[in-house]
């Protein structure tokens, strides 16, 4: 697309399957890395991906010739399959069908970036309602 010019922000997040806490402290890390490299392999900026034991939140830079549904469907099929080969549970993962995606204006970038960064102290104080999100 010559002579385009976009600035998309979105904001995503998807649980485990049953809302069960399988991802772990000792692996999230490796987690976030493999989901990170899955986005920019598609040709799109990862800007923060944190989460908790039940859910993750990723926010990236979209291009505008780039289906949402399809790059999510790819993150979650090959995490998953990462999770599986690497036996990092000790039952069959799954992700929970479906996800949430949030728009952002370029104004709203650093406040996204620093809540998804501090997932960990915000659900300290706020469980999140997926079953709202994601039916």
């Amino acid at each position: 697309m010559a002579n385009s010019y976009s600035k998309i922000h979105i904001h995503i997040v998807f649980a485990v399957k049953g809302r069960e806490s399988q991802i772990k402290s000792e692996w999230e890390e490796r987690l976030y890395q493999y989901i990170t490299g899955i986005v920019q392999n598609k040709g799109q900026k990862m800007l923060a991906i944190n989460g908790m034991p039940d859910h993750i939140h990723f926010f990236i830079g979209l291009r505008p010739d780039c289906c949402l549904s399809d790059l999510i469907r790819e993150v979650k099929k090959a995490s998953n399959e990462f999770i599986n080969e690497n036996r990092l549970t000790s039952s069959h993962f799954y992700w929970q069908e479906g996800f949430g995606a949030f728009s952002h204006s370029h104004s709203q970038i650093d406040a996204v970036v620093k809540y998804i960064l501090n997932q960990k102290e915000h659900h300290k104080k706020k469980p999140l309602k997926m079953s709202i999100l994601i039916s």
